[in-house]
């Protein structure tokens, strides 16, 4: 699962259309898409900042388009 490097998930959500922060984990090769939809967290104790929360974040284009 990716890290997402945002403080909160509502922060998370005010990046719609910018370019996402995150924190590749997977030792099996790259989960980021361009395009298409990528499930993450935010883990305080290996990032060190804000709130734990788990996300859906649909891209396209690298580009946020949605967060669930």
């Amino acid at each position: 699962m990716m890290l997402f490097l945002y403080p909160s998930k509502k922060e998370l959500k005010t990046c719609v259309g910018e370019y996402l922060k995150y924190e590749e984990t997977s030792m099996f090769g790259p989960e980021y898409k361009a395009t298409g939809s990528i499930t993450g967290a935010n883990r305080p104790h290996l990032t060190g900042m804000g709130r734990e929360f788990f996300a859906n974040v649909v891209m396209r284009d690298n580009r946020i388009v949605s967060v669930n």
